[in-house]
Formats: structure tokens, C-alpha cells, sequence
């Protein structure tokens, strides 16, 4: 390979101002001013630096897949560095026809209750830090860990799934509206 090529493989991401970044081995923890979190990195083949207010990436081999998780890994830190200066949120709204489904909060769980008339409570578990608010029809999820958030809002709409019965007559459920940066209150 061209040194052109080895060049490529090379990536950095841009610390912003208030977040602090360090590394332990395939450990890399965040502080930034909305809270602290860590993300490993021992699973995805590639070496971690910091170094003069930049992450510096590396892939480990030169081939066309350690380029495309060189560029995932980027997305990660320069998300989760986002993520703790301004935050995100996503807002989901609760549908039904004819029994009211009520959504609460009990500690790390979300129950959802009286789904298409259900006596026992469908419940799915908050990934992370997320914040789970449940406002009238709405149901808004806040954080500073966009995967953790994504994946809170995919257990709540998979939960709230019908299932046995025609998706074009019965739209019951909890969907997905809106997706943002920033913290709304």
C-alpha cells in the first residue's frame, strides 16, 4: 500500500470546549458539563489516543471494513462529545383507539399500561442515564448518550408492538415524533 493509503486510515475528532476526555487501555471516559460516561472500545479494532485536545483514531489493519469502523468509532466519541455539552432529545407520542394506555416510570423501568385493554403492565427497562418523562400523550426521553437514548425509544415502541392482528386497522402503540439536540424541559 501507498503511504497515501495507510494515511487514510487515520482519523481525529475535535474535543470541544468543557469536555474532558481520557483513556485506559480500551476504556475511553468522558466528562463534559451535562455529566460523565464511558464507552469500550475493546471490541472494535482500533487504537485510541488523546493528545492535544484531539481523540486520535487508528486502524489496526488497512482493509475496507476497518475503514468503515474507523469512521463508526468517529461518530461515537464526536456524538457522546456532543452529547455532553448540549444533550438530545426525543419526543414519542402515545396512540390509541379505545382503551387508554397510560405510561409510567417506576425507578429503571417503563411501564405501559392498559395496551389494547392488557390487565398486566407491559414494562421494558431505561438503557443508561436516560431520563423518561411521560407528559399527557407524550412521552419525552432526554440524556447526553444519543445510543442510550435511541435505544430507550426502540424498547418502548417494540414493547408497545401489535401483534396477531392487521398493522393497518389497529395503530395503537407509542411512536417516535421528533428527534433533537438539546435538553427540553
Amino acid at each position: 500500500m501507498s503511504t497515501k493509503q495507510v494515511e487514510e486510515f487515520k482519523d481525529q475528532v475535535e474535543i470541544p470546549e468543557g469536555v474532558t476526555v481520557t483513556v485506559n487501555k480500551h476504556m475511553v471516559s468522558f466528562v463534559g458539563p451535562l455529566g460523565k460516561t464511558h464507552k469500550s472500545f475493546r471490541s472494535i479494532p482500533i487504537k485510541v489516543e488523546v493528545s492535544e485536545g484531539k481523540v486520535l483514531l487508528t486502524a489496526i489493519n488497512h482493509k475496507k471494513r476497518d475503514y468503515a469502523i474507523l469512521h463508526t468509532a468517529r461518530s461515537i466519541i464526536r456524538n457522546i462529545c456532543e452529547g455532553l455539552v448540549t444533550g438530545y432529545t426525543i419526543k414519542m407520542k402515545i396512540v390509541f383507539s379505545h382503551f387508554p394506555i397510560t405510561v409510567k416510570v417506576e425507578g429503571k423501568k417503563v411501564l405501559i399500561e392498559n395496551f389494547q385493554g392488557e390487565r398486566a403492565p407491559r414494562s421494558t427497562f431505561i438503557v443508561g442515564n436516560t431520563k423518561v418523562v411521560p407528559k399527557g400523550e407524550d412521552v419525552i426521553l432526554t440524556g447526553e448518550v444519543w445510543t442510550d437514548i435511541t435505544q430507550t425509544a426502540a424498547n418502548i415502541e417494540l414493547r408497545s408492538k401489535v401483534k396477531n392482528k392487521d398493522h393497518r386497522v389497529f395503530l395503537d402503540g407509542i411512536y417516535v415524533f421528533e428527534k433533537k439536540k438539546g435538553i427540553d424541559k
